[in-house]
């Protein structure tokens, strides 16, 4: 699995439109918007480096309010946080 963090900055009136548009591009796992240096950022899974192009160029760059995308490809995660278990706390099946 590839994971890309991708910084977008957007029109400043369409940031909650940017976000709703970019969490429903296939290989968007979650969007955030953040304080700082740009204005949401993306999380981008995928199993081949080819698929990146197509999420990140051919996908969140044509949103309409892109204005700007800077992508940090990851190298290796390092956490002691179980996510998955972490997201699943109250929540029944």
């Amino acid at each position: 699995m590839l994971t890309a963090i991708v910084l977008i900055d957007t029109a400043a009136d369409q940031i909650p439109e940017v976000a709703s548009r970019v969490t429903d591009l296939p290989g968007v796992s979650e969007v955030y918007s953040v304080t700082g240096k740009a204005d949401l950022v993306a999380m981008v899974r995928v199993k081949e480096h080819d698929a990146l192009s197509d999420v990140i160029a051919d996908g969140i760059s044509k949103v309409p309010g892109v204005l700007r995308t800077e992508t940090l490809i990851a190298f290796r995660a390092y956490s002691h946080l179980d996510l998955e278990q972490a997201f699943a706390l109250g929540l029944d099946d």
